[in-house]
């Protein structure tokens, strides 16, 4: 009963409890409430102040902003008054300009037709005083000029005749003396020596054994060097010395070179041989081009086609009577510009006609037609002028003169041509010769080249192997032998000496 009573007292004491806990609560949470809404209520007051200070401000800088942009508008409203005002004043002015050039328009009209009348009034007196006159000489006016020259004329006949046989005498006298002083000038300001060329080349071997490799087992080294260059090689008695011999300067130099370097390898053989000679055939046509642009350079003729100035280089291994053609042509080249500078002339084509005149002799022997021809289609080919191809084509003479300086180029050519010493002409008929075999050999089907040797008693002719059989060879000798006889004046005997080699190659991959 007692457990029940505390029981009881306890759950009581709990629920009272309970509520007084909750009446609490609630007290505070109203005690909370109410700071809170004063809290509000005080912020609410502070933004409204706030509010109240921004939109004043605002307020304030509005007026401040729209006084500065009326001060700003007034001052472009004042700037452009003055514009206006400058430009109303400039439109008058121009308004004015206008009218007076109109006025003088007009003005200017007007003197045009006055001074048309007063032309033609006086067209017309003349023409009427002209009508008056031939009316009282009943003459025209060109039949009156011609009267007035006649009487002039018989007047003072004897007079004029002795003025112009003077004019004539003296004249002829001072042109023949000034020309005279031109060319003496010209030969005193260019008189170098003249080296004739030989038909020879020596070269220098380290020593005697060595004749004894270059000629080879049974000859075949030796054969071999001179299949592949087209020269003679002489191996003699003399001591360090072998002689190569060929009427083509350009075969002995590429012989020479050639040789030089199978000495320097020291491995001679055919096959060598070959390979040696076609990289000393490089090095010729190198030396060529430098000889060309060398020749140029020293004559002060420039801007030309690269391949005039190598055809031109090849010169350098052409001889003309003994007389190595591009120097010859570098002495006319300087000559002419002389003779040029001295008649007033036009330099450079003088000097260039000069240079160039001979460009057909480096391919005669590979072209028909004469050096002057050739030379002429080489230069209109690549682009030369006219004035350059006129002035260089008639000297010798096969074109008519149709500039002075084709004339300047004929006289430099003659004076360097035929100072003494200069040419002979025995080697000339005897390199001439020597071609004529040569293309008489290759004028035959089948043939791939040939080599006249020993000053021309010898005439080596290569053949196509696929084109001509041993029987066809033996025939083909005999034929240029007939045909020497018959076409070819010589002395002595020639050999014709037919070779057919058959090479096969294949390569193992």
């Amino acid at each position: 009963m007692s457990l029940q009573i505390v029981i009881l007292l306890a759950g009581g004491a709990g629920l009272l409890g309970i509520a007084l806990g909750y009446f609490l609560r609630l007290i505070i949470s109203l005690g909370k409430k109410g700071s809170m809404e004063l809290e509000i209520k005080g912020m609410m007051l502070q933004a409204k102040e706030e509010a109240k200070k921004i939109v004043l401000e605002a307020e304030n800088k509005a007026v401040e902003t729209l006084k500065e942009i009326k001060a700003e508008a007034k001052e472009k409203e004042d700037a452009s008054k003055i514009v206006e005002a400058r430009l109303i004043k400039k439109e008058d002015l121009l308004d004015q300009r206008q009218t007076d050039i109109d006025k003088e328009v007009e003005n200017i009209k007007k003197k045009i037709l006055e001074i048309k009348e007063i032309r033609e009034r006086a067209e017309k007196v003349e023409s009427e005083k002209v009508g008056e006159l031939q009316k009282i000489a009943n003459l025209s006016v060109e039949e009156a000029k011609e009267e007035i020259l006649k009487a002039t004329e018989k007047k003072y006949e004897e007079d004029i005749l002795v003025r112009i046989k003077k004019l004539e005498l003296f004249g002829e006298e001072k042109y023949e003396a000034k020309a005279k002083e031109i060319l003496t000038t010209a030969i005193q300001r260019l008189g170098n020596s003249v080296a004739s060329d030989v038909m020879s080349t020596i070269v220098n071997i380290p020593s005697d054994e060595m004749k004894g490799k270059i000629i080879g087992k049974e000859g075949k080294n030796i054969k071999a060097f001179e299949r592949a260059t087209g020269v003679e090689v002489i191996v003699d008695d003399t001591p360090g010395a072998i002689t190569i011999s060929s009427f083509d300067p350009v075969r002995r130099q590429v012989a020479r070179v050639a040789l030089e370097n199978l000495l320097l390898d020291g491995r001679i053989q055919p096959v060598k041989i070959e390979k040696i000679v076609e990289e000393a055939k490089l090095s010729i046509n190198k030396i060529i081009k430098e000889k060309g642009e060398a020749a140029a350079y020293e004559c002060g003729v420039f801007n030309l086609d690269p391949r005039i100035v190598a055809i031109l280089g090849r010169l350098h291994f052409r001889t003309s009577y003994g007389q190595n053609v591009l120097q010859h042509s570098v002495e006319m080249a300087h000559i002419a510009g002389m003779i040029a500078e001295e008649m007033k002339a036009n330099v450079t084509v003088a000097k260039t006609a000069a240079l160039l005149h001979d460009l057909g002799k480096a391919v005669d022997h590979e072209v028909a037609g004469t050096h002057v021809e050739i030379g002429r289609r080489i230069l209109q080919k690549f682009g030369a002028s006219e004035e350059i191809i006129k002035a260089m084509q008639s000297h010798h003479e096969e074109y008519p003169y149709e500039s002075v300086e084709s004339i300047i180029v004929q006289v430099a050519d003659a004076i360097s041509g035929s100072r003494p010493g200069a040419r002979r002409d025995n080697i000339e008929n005897y390199i001439k010769r020597l071609q004529d075999l040569e293309a008489l050999a290759n004028s035959f089907a089948g043939v791939e080249k040939s080599y006249a040797l020993q000053a021309g008693r010898e005439v080596r002719v290569f053949v196509t192997p696929e084109q001509i059989t041993d029987l066809e060879a033996k025939n083909l000798a005999h034929d240029i032998a007939q045909k020497i006889e018959t076409d070819l004046k010589y002395p002595g005997e020639i050999k014709v000496n037919v070779i057919r080699e058959l090479r096969v190659v294949e390569y193992a991959r």
